[in-house]
């Protein structure tokens, strides 16, 4: 019996129509911590609308990505979340100029 050649339409069909993988299970655990740092974005957010500086405007797009790919299986880490719900409001390090005056 030979194998029927699809055409790339068919495939995408077949593909589409197949049904889906196993469902990722998600802990009660996980669903927790979920939601708490949910609760600490949104209030980084809140609390940076009125900020002033550089930093800010980039911070807020990250918080507001993080958000958005809140389903995705990568997430941050616990230091690199606090990194991120921290950065609205810490002033960049200053550039070292290299002023040779005394």
């Amino acid at each position: 019996m030979a194998t029927a050649k699809l055409t790339p339409l068919q495939e995408l069909e077949a593909r589409r129509n197949a049904p889906p993988g196993p469902k990722r299970v998600i802990s009660e655990e996980e669903k927790a911590t979920r939601r708490d740092r949910v609760a600490k974005a949104k209030d980084a957010l809140a609390r940076s609308v009125g900020a002033k500086g550089e930093q800010v405007a980039p911070a807020r797009a990250a918080l507001k990505a993080y958000l958005q790919r809140l389903n995705e299986p990568k997430q941050p880490d616990d230091a690199q979340f606090e990194v991120l719900i921290e950065a609205p409001f810490k002033a960049p390090p200053k550039k070292k100029s290299n002023d040779r005056r005394f």
